[in-house]
């Protein structure tokens, strides 16, 4: 070979050389990227405060539900009060999966002076953290032994029955556990360490505290005229209830409890942001609670350390129960009066969006597995909304 053509040959090599640079950045080669692929941040989930309402479902049948509660694997319980007697479980796919007669025998649970069949009145729901139970309160015990049935308007004098909070078993759906509570228990909220439930009770003026190893009620303690909504920290060591015939918002002390304090020492008021609190939601982060007012027809939204209301929305008349997206960017709330549920964005309290909904809605939840918004109406009905994303324009 010549030179020239050994000049030629060796510019050529060069050539090829420098592309190969260029198209490879340095450094790297085709590993990497491979690398640069498989990385690719993946598309972000949609937030409930930018979704809308979609009809998905309309359940009718044997029901009289005055609360909906859904579980982590995406069933759903409908409390169906001292009208029907009942505790209703659908599954995800909406199916009836089984229907829970509320007649248990007490003596069954170590309650050895009633030894007939009595029944319930299911009304709140709570699934334990691990989802293998639900805990349901019963309004009143109706049968031998239980003469004075509980009422909505009342006292620790009216000397109304005490009744059950029951444990159901979510793999075989049948009451495993009863303990014996206040007078008239409406609201039920189970810890996130999965070791107490609280139970309001309406006519005690009193909060149940129950350790679900023992199945025993470990102290009761004085809340305020008809106490209703709770709400409990993640890290279990506070709960906040509403007092709904008070209009305070009461702080209770679950970690002193736990340590054996009682009395003034484990409640404080943390608020009073209006008439007739009944429901309650805390953020995520604990550090918001949003509470419904039902006699003043508007959601509050209160700052946990301060206890100052930081802001109003009004959503309907006679806002009574409300749920809080997963994401914690929306509240949902349903508008016994208006017979309406409204999505209201949390971080400025904006009612993004109102919609219909049979006659007087009472309860709701949110279906985290199957992300779908449900409300139970009185006259027997539950509405099932999608969480659906927004159309592009």
């Amino acid at each position: 070979m010549n030179a020239g053509r050994r000049t030629a040959l060796a510019l050529a090599i060069l050539a090829l050389l420098a592309a190969c640079s260029e198209a490879t950045p340095s450094g790297t080669g085709t590993g990497a990227a491979t690398a640069t692929t498989a990385t690719t941040p993946a598309k972000e989930a949609v937030p409930s405060a930018r979704r809308r309402f979609r009809k998905a479902d309309r359940i009718t049948g044997a029901l009289t539900p005055k609360s909906v509660d859904a579980s982590a694997e995406g069933y759903v319980v409908a409390q169906n009060m001292i009208y029907t007697h009942t505790v209703s479980v659908f599954g995800p796919d909406h199916d009836l999966v089984t229907t829970i007669k509320d007649r248990i025998t007490p003596s069954d649970f170590g309650y050895d002076q009633w030894t007939k069949p009595v029944q319930g009145g299911p009304v709140e729901a709570a699934f334990s953290p691990d989802g293998d139970y639900v805990w349901v309160s019963n309004y009143s015990t109706y049968g031998p032994g239980f003469s004075k049935e509980g009422h909505d308007e009342c006292s620790p004098a009216s000397g109304y029955d005490r009744s059950f909070l029951y444990r159901i078993s979510t793999s075989t759906w049948k009451i495993d556990g009863a303990v014996l509570v206040g007078s008239v228990p409406k609201y039920v909220q189970a810890s996130p360490d999965g070791k107490t439930v609280l139970v309001t009770n309406w006519c005690s003026y009193d909060l149940s505290v129950v350790d679900t190893a023992t199945m025993k009620v470990t102290a009761r303690i004085p809340i305020g005229r008809y106490p209703r909504g709770i709400a409990i920290t993640p890290d279990s060591t506070r709960a906040y209830v509403a007092v709904m015939g008070g209009g305070a918002i009461k702080s209770v002390d679950l970690a002193a409890i736990a340590r054996g304090e009682r009395g003034s020492k484990v409640t404080s008021t943390l608020s009073q942001p209006g008439r007739a609190p009944r429901h309650l939601n805390l953020s995520p982060d604990a550090k918001t609670l949003y509470v419904t007012l039902n006699g003043e027809g508007t959601i509050a939204k209160i700052n946990t350390r301060t206890g100052k209301v930081v802001d109003t929305v009004r959503t309907g008349s006679a806002p009574r129960s409300s749920v809080l997206s997963p994401d914690g960017t929306a509240l949902f709330v349903v508008n016994y009066e208006s017979d309406t549920v409204s999505r209201v964005r949390t971080k400025d309290l904006t009612v993004l969006e109102s919609t219909h909904v049979d006659h007087h809605p009472i309860g709701i939840t949110y279906n985290a597995k199957t992300h779908e918004i449900w409300v139970c109406s009185y006259i027997g009905v539950i509405n099932i909304f999608t969480d659906a994303e927004r159309k592009s324009s």
